[in-house]
């Protein structure tokens, strides 16, 4: 398959999850917790049994990784990664800022990411080699002069141990610290490719949770990589930083490294 053949898929899979989500909003989710007591609805997974059953149709060589239901032809060289809605607890509570996250990885780097809101009908497009889109528009990350000018995003403390919260809160100490964002999990990467926010800062991700944004946050101009300032792969250990000004980065992994 093209790289434009790959697109044309991820938007598929991106329309099936979104019918399979839309009718559970602001419904009956039928939430649950799972064994590591995060949040999983009915939602979840009816949207990646939509998006397996398109790849098993379109795409049966390919590896496929999702949050709910694992990995399939785990030998596979290409890899979707699929996480059905990331931010369940924003979509539990009915805030149309979660979002679905398709990824395609090639030698376990992501080449093709989405992030995909169906509710407010949002959806971010990034490919190796090519610009981002939001909605088929083009967008671009804006510079960030100083690392004391940037606004910084992150989920929420409570991701956070104590280890690592000690290097972020040196990280949000150097930033524009009284506009800084808390919540929004991928949404926040969006806006960052979009030009809104600045710098996203997180620990602990899963490969599902940041496979996607990378093309999507690299395609507009900004760069992403873990907390050593290295890029991301699927070995990566999940802390995380998305910035839209690639001049910072040495910035900002100097100020991570400065937490006791």
């Amino acid at each position: 398959m093209s790289l434009a053949d790959d697109i044309a898929l991820a938007h598929r899979l991106a329309e099936a999850a979104g019918a399979a989500i839309r009718p559970y909003f602001r419904g009956e989710i039928g939430l649950e917790a799972k064994a590591d007591a995060s949040p999983v609805t009915l939602a979840d997974r009816a949207a990646e049994e939509a998006m397996r059953r398109i790849l098993t149709a379109e795409a049966s060589r390919d590896g496929i990784e999702g949050e709910e239901f694992g990995i399939e032809r785990e030998g596979a060289s290409r890899r979707w990664v699929l996480d059905p809605i990331d931010g369940t607890v924003s979509f539990a509570a009915g805030r149309p800022i979660f979002g679905t996250l398709i990824a395609l990885l090639q030698g376990g780097f992501p080449i093709l990411g989405v992030i995909d809101q169906p509710i407010a009908g949002e959806r971010w497009v990034g490919a190796a080699g090519r610009a981002t889109t939001f909605n088929g528009a083009e967008v671009r990350t804006r510079p960030c002069r100083e690392l004391a000018g940037a606004v910084l995003a992150s989920t929420g403390p409570q991701y956070f141990d104590a280890h690592a919260a000690e290097h972020f809160m040196a990280l949000a100490a150097k930033t524009a610290h009284k506009r800084m964002i808390w919540g929004g999990d991928c949404y926040n990467y969006g806006l960052v490719a979009s030009g809104q926010i600045d710098l996203v800062c997180e620990a602990g991700l899963k490969l599902h949770d940041f496979a996607a944004l990378v093309p999507v946050v690299e395609g507009a101009g900004g760069v992403m990589a873990d907390w050593n300032g290295e890029p991301l792969h699927m070995g990566s250990d999940g802390d995380v930083i998305a910035l839209g000004d690639p001049a910072r980065l040495e910035d900002v992994v100097e100020a991570l490294a400065c937490g006791h």
